[in-house]
């Protein structure tokens, strides 16, 4: 009947009803086991047997059918994995048997999560270093390599390539060279897909600094051309991010020849994200080109930048480009005035009578200047027949010259204009000195004469008195080699030849670099183009070192004053790093008034400057770095009275900097600011300022200012131990605390503390008499430098004080016992 047949459907699906929560159950279950595998084997580890049998349980549950479960498994592989490593003297081999060939075959699972997990297994895996080279080679690299081939399935291939892109960083240049590096060439030229491209141009540089330099120049640098000129512009854009890992793998004359036109290519790119891709990574690029042999300068292993040691070889390149003497000069900060041109020429007096007759002192100070004395008497005569014939010319070119004149004027034009470059260049790596400078000023005022007479010459003529003016002025430069004068120079037409000259990088890099300023910029490239200008600044001018610093010294001044305060803040906290690539001179000519400004701007660029005060007042002079003292207060006052970071910072700062003064000025400037600092809201920023107080009266004592000293610290003793205010009282049992042997005698401690201290262990407030026990317990018990018997010889009333000290004692072990 048709009830009877419709109660027949409703049991049949009873029992498809109860099967599915059977399966759920079932499905939950294994999942389950599949989290609690790592638990299972740390139980059953102590029986081989029983681990071997957990293990092929393993094995199964990844053939499961279900991908949620084999996506569960595989999450457990690393954790399991580093199980098995830390016991692998009882089971040397079960991961490579086990549990690598489950993470092979889930990289080609045909279900999404599953290889998406096994993928990041693998890497966490390899971070970890516990997968074997012989396992890379034999199972996990051939297939990546089957994964990737021409007749791979799109999806698969694009993550292979993603995951090999990846595995190169962790694997050795043997293993990749032999066999990823030909298929990820192949892979570069993918013309099907494009993102196999966009992965392949991302990674580029980590291929690069893996293989090195050889396999970089012959295998992988027309991929990166043909990257470069791709038709998708993303493409091009990551060329542009990886363009600095890859020049760092190139040889300088590959970089510079090129590498640089290749460059100049992106940075006019039609497409403005690739634009603004190149331009954040134009400082990066160039600070590829820096040479530690003309910088002076190279970076340690913690990234503080050090002078390059002086060369002390008897054997000397007189091709080797070596550091300037005023580089080595500018890094000791003695307070001496004597020149040391004249030391090193006394020391070369008497040296050189005792060398070899092709040996030079001279040359450890510096390299040999070269002798133009015959240039400059040639020069000098022409000079003021070219300057006649100057004046002469332009009343003949209304007339019909004649050919043969100009013939043999344009050849004796270009012939000297050749002459003096040559001097030029030769003078160029010793530009600061004094002596040098008058005479490149007279060669530059001899080579624009020169330039002007030939006319072949494409700079344009300037007929202006500055010409003519330079050669009266080296007298009076050489004879005040001061930063003043050096500053002032800049404005001299030797600092307009300079660029032309520069030739640590090509032209047209700095050039680039410098119109980053350029408002334009800001509206056709990045809104933030002048804050990348500024982070990489100092890689720059490392690069191309303290004599070419006028080729930045007018953009670093338009950053320092740009309209955006993240500007300004990046170059506030690059500026210490700054100074020591410039050395002393100029930074006291052209970084101080910045430095300055950056004093009075808000407190997100203060902060800057103040987080690195130490780092930039230890490398000015005695006198210039005592002038910073009265404005030291001014770090007191900010525009948000919450701001305590920026106190707390200060104090830090301020524990650095005790060193860089004599005791008079600390204990005229700093001990104000300490005693404020201590008194502030937060509780933060008055502990860092105790340690303060602490390190003025270090110094006082070290220094043998005893009568300071003690005027300090009846100070301390009036405004903390007598202080109405529970904190103030704690403040001076945490001084006495944290004041160490070597601070002060102890003899004066006993003396002049320890009574105030004593008085304090009968304070109402527990939080005071906590820190007397243990101000007590560091000086008195543990340290045993002061007994109970010379306690009571010095202090007065003697009888009390043995008693309080006994006291005190007592309740030190109570509080020990009950805290």
């Amino acid at each position: 009947t048709p009830d009877r047949s419709l109660l027949q459907g409703h049991i049949c699906e009873m029992g498809i009803g109860k099967q599915s929560t059977n399966l759920k159950l079932l499905l939950l279950s294994r999942q389950i086991v599949a989290r609690g595998l790592l638990d299972v084997l740390r139980e059953f580890s102590d029986n081989e047997n029983d681990f071997i049998s957990v293990m092929e349980t393993v094995a199964r549950m990844s053939e499961d059918g279900e991908p949620t479960v084999r996506a569960e498994l595989m999450e457990q592989v690393p954790n399991i994995a580093m199980f098995l490593h830390e016991s692998r003297p009882n089971f040397p081999a079960a991961f490579s048997r086990y549990l690598v060939p489950i993470v092979v075959r889930y990289l080609t699972d045909p279900n999404n999560q599953v290889r998406k997990t096994s993928q990041a297994a693998l890497l966490v895996l390899l971070e970890q270093g516990l997968i074997s080279k012989a396992d890379m080679e034999t199972k996990v690299c051939p297939v990546l390599l089957d994964l990737t081939q021409p007749s791979s399935d799109d999806d698969y291939k694009i993550e292979a390539v993603a995951i090999m892109c990846k595995v190169v960083t962790m694997l050795s240049k043997d293993t990749v060279e032999l066999l990823l590096l030909p298929r990820f060439c192949d892979l570069c030229s993918d013309a099907r897909l494009f993102q196999v491209r966009k992965v392949c141009a991302a990674n580029f540089g980590e291929f690069c600094s893996i293989v090195g330099q050889e396999a970089t120049e012959k295998l992988l640098m027309p991929k990166f051309f043909d990257l470069c000129s791709d038709s998708l512009w993303g493409i091009r854009k990551a060329c542009a991010e990886c363009f600095m890992m890859v020049s760092n793998s190139t040889s300088p004359e590959v970089r510079r020849a090129k590498l640089s036109p290749l460059f100049i290519s992106l940075i006019s790119d039609q497409s403005r994200w690739v634009r603004q891709a190149a331009f954040q990574s134009l400082g990066r690029f160039i600070s590829t080109f820096a040479n530690p042999s003309s910088t002076g300068l190279h970076f340690r292993e913690d990234g503080a930048l050090l002078e390059v040691p002086r060369c002390t070889s008897d054997s000397y390149d007189d091709n080797h480009a070596s550091v300037p003497g005023e580089m080595h000069d500018s890094f000791t900060h003695t307070s001496s005035n004597e020149s040391p041109t004249a030391t090193n020429n006394a020391k070369n007096t008497k040296e050189t009578e005792q060398t070899d007759e092709n040996f030079n002192s001279f040359h450890y100070w510096r390299s040999p200047l070269p002798d133009i004395s015959g240039e400059l008497e040639m020069l000098s005569c022409q000079t003021s027949e070219e300057v006649v014939e100057k004046e002469e010319k332009k009343e003949v070119e209304e007339e019909e010259p004649e050919e043969n004149c100009l013939e043999s004027k344009s050849s004796h034009g270009k012939a000297t204009s050749d002459q003096i470059q040559k001097v030029l260049d030769c003078l160029q790596p010793h530009i600061d000195d004094p002596d040098v400078q008058a005479q490149v000023q007279v060669l530059s005022a001899a080579l624009k004469a020169a330039q002007l007479d030939s006319p072949s010459d494409n700079s344009p003529t300037d007929n202006s008195p500055t010409e003519v003016e330079p050669e009266v002025e080296p007298e009076n430069n050489a004879d005040s080699p001061s930063v003043e004068s050096r500053s002032d120079s800049s404005h001299s037409p030797v600092s307009e030849d300079k660029p032309k000259i520069q030739n640590v990088i090509p032209q047209q890099l700095l050039d680039q670099y410098l119109s980053m300023t350029d408002p334009a910029r800001a509206q056709t490239v990045d809104t933030e183009i002048a804050k990348h200008c500024a982070f990489s600044l100092p890689g720059v001018a490392l690069t191309l070192g303290r004599q070419n610093w006028h080729c930045l010294k007018d953009t670093y001044e338009t950053l320092a004053t740009d309209v955006q305060w993240k500007v300004r803040r990046t170059l506030a906290f690059s500026i210490h790093e700054l100074a020591v690539i410039l050395g002393d001179q100029l930074t006291a000519a052209d970084l101080v008034p910045i430095f300055n400004g950056f004093l009075k701007d808000l407190d997100e660029v203060r902060i800057g400057v103040l987080k690195h005060l130490y780092d930039f007042l230890k490398l000015l002079h005695a006198d210039k770095r005592r002038e910073y003292l009265y404005q030291l207060q001014e770090f007191m006052v900010t525009d948000n009275s919450r701001n305590w970071r920026f106190r707390y910072e200060l104090a830090e700062q301020l524990i650095l900097i005790i060193e860089l003064y004599s005791h008079y000025d600390v204990y005229d400037y700093l001990r104000q600011i300490a005693l404020t600092l201590c008194s502030d809201k937060v509780s933060e920023v008055r502990w860092i300022s105790y340690k303060l107080v602490v390190e003025i009266l270090q110094k006082l004592y070290a220094s043998g200012a005893d009568d300071l000293g003690l005027n300090f610290i009846n100070e301390l003793t009036v405004r903390f131990c007598h202080c109405p205010k529970w904190v103030g009282r704690q403040a001076f049992a945490f001084i006495c605390q944290v004041l160490e042997e070597d601070c002060m005698p102890m003899e004066q401690f006993s003396q002049h503390l320890l009574p105030s201290l004593l008085s304090l262990s009968s304070d109402p407030v527990a939080n005071v008499r906590v820190l007397v026990a243990k101000a007590l317990r560091q000086s008195v018990m543990e340290k045993g430098n002061l007994k109970i018997q010379s306690v009571t010889d010095v202090v007065p009333h003697r009888a009390r004080t043995y008693r309080t000290l006994c006291c005190v004692k007592s309740q030190l072990v109570w509080l020990i016992i009950h805290t």
